[in-house]
């Protein structure tokens, strides 16, 4: 079983002059799920390298026994500091590819030609496409074969703009990902803020925030076994 993880490359949160990046619960809880099932996981990501951390993930009140486990963990450690370019990897090397959250996917991987082209070969090929969080908006783009989006029709979900509107970022992001979803044609399902949800629908799995990054990746592995 051959796991890629994206992660993002951006680290700049709109003009405010603060930092983003990926959210490390997004990552961590994912990466073990997958790891203790003996998956090969790889990590990618727009630049290559050591992707930006959202220092905000980062603070006491965010850490969860993944995140613990990371920081006593030198092998990940080195694996993330190491992630490949995301141009150089192909889906056929790949059964399925995880989109870890934070709010740098939104400028960066949402853009990306690479990771665009990525979910519509995994896609292609009956392989599953999973995200977490604000990462959905990795679907901002990607088409299907007929040329819709490829979210259209399924059951999808993401960070609620109630969530973003908590942040207070709502005003900051380049767009909302519960509203592009709906744009993009989603039928789109949410829980009360900060509760897990994820949604499986045909080779979509979608969680709604960080408390959902860990049952996303256990709906991800059942999908794959």
């Amino acid at each position: 079983m051959k796991i890629l993880m994206v992660l993002t490359s951006h680290d700049k949160l709109g003009n405010t002059g603060e930092k983003t990046g990926f959210w490390l619960e997004e990552f961590a809880s994912p990466y073990y799920v997958f790891k203790d099932a003996g998956a090969e996981v790889t990590l990618a990501s727009p630049l290559g390298g050591q992707p930006p951390l959202d220092p905000k993930s980062d603070t006491p009140d965010f850490q969860t026994e993944a995140t613990r486990r990371f920081k006593a963990d030198s092998m990940a450690q080195k694996d993330l500091s190491n992630t490949l370019k995301l141009s150089e990897v192909a889906a056929a090397d790949f059964d399925t590819v995880f989109y870890p959250g934070g709010h740098g996917p939104l400028w960066d991987l949402a853009q990306d030609s690479s990771s665009i082209a990525l979910i519509e070969a995994m896609l292609a090929a009956g392989k599953p496409v999973a995200a977490v969080c604000h990462a959905p908006a990795v679907f901002l783009h990607p088409k299907t074969a007929e040329g819709t989006s490829v979210v259209q029709g399924k059951t999808v979900t993401g960070f609620t703009n109630s969530e973003e509107e908590a942040v207070g970022l709502t005003e900051i992001v380049p767009f909302l990902v519960e509203d592009m979803l709906k744009h993009n044609g989603g039928k789109y399902s949410k829980q009360a803020d900060w509760q897990p949800h994820v949604v499986s629908d045909g080779l979509l799995i979608t969680g709604q925030n960080p408390a959902s990054s860990e049952p996303a990746a256990k709906a991800l592995l059942e999908k794959l076994t």
